[in-house]
């Protein structure tokens, strides 16, 4: 939920609580106060009934003064006068609506009598219901005006936060634009501004500075590292060279070549790592899985390794450069491990699933650091960065990969979903 929503909703619950228990108040007061005047109006009516009695010496009839009047004898010396609720009865109406009653004793003719004046509470009511129904149509209209203040005021109030926000989120590292300065008369949001602005352009001032490093460092590596490797080339057509030797500058030789890799290995990462990759188009991976094993097609041959392919047409949206590598590395992988006679690889298209399957001598991997960064099997031999690349590429699109260990296979499960 919006900020915006969680202020609107604080609020009205706040003000509408109020408002009711304010209504509440409101109402006990009035109801409080017309009880009070139809007190004070009964005291006056027992004064005249009391006077009426004096000068007619007679008690008066049962509907006096519109009010209605009722004795019993009683044998009691004291009687407190009380007020209190009760029904009275209208004579020109069947009907039956509540009333307000005093009663009280007087002696009349050497008897004690118990009188009881009832007077009709039907105008009171009236006035207390018109005085609720306005402070119900009152408070509605009030919160009407609370919410269309909070969706548009509010609303506009909160927009320099949300300009913000939407640059926060589609803000790129690799991208020199800095953020556009939103007009706005709240010093919160100035500072915010002003704060934002700075970090985004420090942020990238340090990320070109590194980039630079980064490149500058890997063109300078990759320099020697092919000096080297040609030499190599070089003294390995030697004839001249006995066998220790040969076996010592192949070892250099390996050595060399893995560091290239893991120089390339590193500088994928990073482009995937901060987005620099986003040639994406719409390719078929079943065609990519295929032009790819024609290229390994030799290696596989040479390791008596048996490929089978079961491949059904998946569209993905994505860079062909990294879906190029993704499935590199999966055949690699697949390849390198294969250290097992009359090894296999089985590679299958499911719905939206890839499914890479291979054998090898290497037991079940730990499948919390297995796409780890330079997380290796004991016998292995590569960098340690394929499956973290992997790895990587499929967060980059949202792809889900696992691994798995069934039958004595080594699968690798990727959902294009």
């Amino acid at each position: 939920m919006k900020l915006a929503s969680h202020y609107n909703k604080a609020s009205i619950i706040i003000s509408a609580s109020m408002l009711v228990i304010s209504g509440l108040i409101y109402y006990l007061i009035i109801n409080y106060i017309a009880r009070k005047g139809l007190d004070d109006d009964l005291k006056e009516e027992v004064g005249e009934f009391f006077i009426y009695v004096n000068t007619n010496h007679a008690l008066p009839v049962a509907q006096y003064d519109e009010n209605q009047t009722s004795y019993v004898k009683t044998n009691l010396k004291s009687y407190n006068t009380r007020f209190y609720d009760a029904p009275y009865a209208n004579p020109n109406h069947s009907e039956v609506k509540p009333g307000r009653a005093v009663s009280g004793l007087i002696r009349f003719k050497g008897q004690n009598y118990i009188y009881t004046i009832i007077e009709s509470r039907d105008p009171t009511e009236y006035l207390i219901q018109i005085i609720l129904l306005v402070t119900i149509v009152l408070t509605a209209i009030l919160l009407l005006v609370l919410i269309i203040t909070n969706m548009y005021v509010l609303g506009g109030l909160w927009r320099p936060f949300y300009n913000i926000l939407g640059f926060l989120k589609g803000f790129n590292i690799a991208d020199t634009d800095t953020i556009a300065i939103a007009n706005t008369n709240v010093d919160e949001f100035k500072d915010l501004n002003d704060a934002v602005s700075k970090m985004s352009a420090r942020v990238v001032s340090e990320y070109q500075g590194l980039k630079t490093f980064t490149e500058n460092a890997s063109h300078e590596m990759m320099t020697p590292l092919s000096v080297i490797t040609s030499k190599l080339d070089n003294l390995i057509q030697d004839e001249r060279l006995d066998s220790d030797q040969l076996k010592e500058i192949t070892d250099i030789y390996s050595a060399s070549n893995k560091l290239s890799r893991l120089n390339q290995s590193l500088l994928i990462l990073v482009k995937i790592d901060n987005d620099l990759l986003q040639d994406n188009e719409t390719l078929d991976l079943s065609v990519v899985i295929f032009d790819k094993a024609q290229q390994f097609q030799e290696i596989i041959k040479n390791k008596n390794i048996t490929l089978t392919i079961e491949l059904n047409k998946l569209e993905i949206t994505a860079s062909k450069y990294l879906i190029d590598v993704m499935i590199n590395n999966l055949f690699s992988n697949a390849i390198r491990h294969n250290k097992i006679t009359a090894g296999e690889i089985k590679i299958r298209i499911a719905g939206r699933t890839l499914f890479f399957q291979n054998s090898s001598n290497q037991s079940e991997l730990d499948n919390e650091l297995i796409f780890n960064r330079f997380y290796k099997g004991k016998a292995s031999d590569g960098t340690g960065l394929g499956l973290a690349i992997l790895k990587n590429i499929c967060n980059n699109y949202g792809f889900e990969i696992l691994y798995k260990y069934c039958d004595e296979l080594h699968v690798f499960e990727i959902d294009f979903n």
